[in-house]
């Protein structure tokens, strides 16, 4: 998760590593209901009905045009919204929280339908699901995205399940 103004040196060194893995990855991004179910089956969550949280996540994903692209043309955006609890596996994104989120809950959000997911509160949680979800054909050609994403897999030991 990137949580600092991009410096020209950093975008220099996304290019390097996207001119070396681009050609090693293949298309691979998951559905959003495969992200929800792989929240389910790591996290306890507790289903947020918050209609401001709602609009959030929606806008963050309708607002960005590359995240818009993903949602099926005449399909109505889907959000679930969840608190992850501090307890069992939730402990760990608790205590690794960055000095910035400390002492907030951490929220996620996904769009059920483009696959589009909104953390607050733990950017490990959100490199967390960044490694999960994978990367489809147009992320592949955008550096940033590429970038980011070996980035996750090496922070989670998962670089090398992933190239051809």
């Amino acid at each position: 998760m990137l949580m600092q103004e991009p410096k020209p040196e950093m975008v220099e060194e996304w290019k390097e590593v996207w001119v070396e893995y681009k050609d090693k990855l293949l298309p691979n991004r998951k559905s959003g209901r495969e992200v929800l179910e792989y929240l389910r089956s790591k996290y306890i969550l507790e289903e947020l009905n918050d209609d401001n949280a709602n609009q959030i996540v929606m806008y963050n994903l309708l607002y960005n045009k590359p995240l818009a692209e993903k949602l099926p043309i005449g399909v109505e955006p889907s959000v679930v919204i969840f608190v992850i609890q501090n307890k069992d596996n939730g402990r760990f994104l608790y205590g690794n929280q960055d000095e910035i989120f400390r002492g907030n809950k951490v929220i996620v959000g996904v769009e059920l339908e483009s696959g589009f997911f909104y953390v607050e509160g733990s950017s490990l949680l959100w490199d967390e699901l960044y490694a999960f979800q994978g990367l489809d054909e147009n992320d592949i050609q955008n550096f940033f995205c590429v970038a980011g994403y070996i980035s996750c897999l090496k922070k989670f030991g998962l670089l090398e399940r992933v190239l051809c």
